[in-house]
């Protein structure tokens, strides 16, 4: 059996998601809508560090 490829290929492409979502700031500079008292512009930056997380990890799992 062959050794799986070490290049991240199309996989790492994945990676440019929470990139491209966090860097476009206009999308997101907005207090509305309010979620348990944290303006958008807040949560909407913490919801991505779990969200990259899994997508580390799921790159992570297809090129090691």
């Amino acid at each position: 059996m062959p050794a799986p490829e070490k290049s991240s290929g199309l996989w790492g492409l994945l990676l440019l998601v929470p990139f491209i979502a966090l860097l476009w700031v206009p999308f997101y500079n907005s207090t509305d809508p309010v979620l348990l008292g944290f303006p958008f512009f807040y949560w909407y930056q913490f919801l991505w560090v779990p969200v990259t997380s899994v997508l580390i990890f799921i790159v992570y799992l297809k090129t090691r």
